[in-house]
């Protein structure tokens, strides 16, 4: 059966841990799926505190993105989901430290629980240069 995407993978970001991909491009678009603070060598959590463990889902964001041909700078859409949203301005922190102006449109949402007990999952949307 013909899929219409292609998968993207790296080495770079922690495998996925289900039955998904870490990204797939449709055209000019490549949906990157959830990334929780995993250290991509080993596939645990990293260690330290929040801003660590935001800093570790926007590498691996970022190393998906250079698989796929792009970059952090070509996102148009990010997904923020926080099992604690007094962290969001440690979110608007990191976001501001990686991105430049205009900024990419975002939502943030409070969850419950994320996946091995992660604090923050970033998925995104990225549109590759022409």
């Amino acid at each position: 059966m013909s899929r219409p995407f292609e998968p993207i993978h790296t080495d770079q970001a922690p495998a996925a841990i289900g039955p998904y991909s870490q990204a797939v491009r449709a055209g000019e678009l490549v949906f990157l799926s959830g990334q929780i603070p995993l250290v991509p060598a080993s596939g645990e959590l990293v260690s330290g505190d929040i801003d660590t463990q935001i800093a570790q889902v926007f590498d691996n964001l970022e190393a998906v993105a250079r698989a796929a041909g792009g970059s952090l700078a070509h996102l148009v859409k990010v997904n923020v989901f926080l099992t604690d949203l007094s962290h969001f301005p440690r979110v608007n922190a990191a976001m501001e430290a990686r991105f430049e102006a205009p900024w990419p449109a975002r939502a943030a949402v409070g969850v419950s629980a994320l996946p091995k007990g992660a604090a923050v999952e970033v998925e995104a949307i990225l549109r590759l240069p022409t």
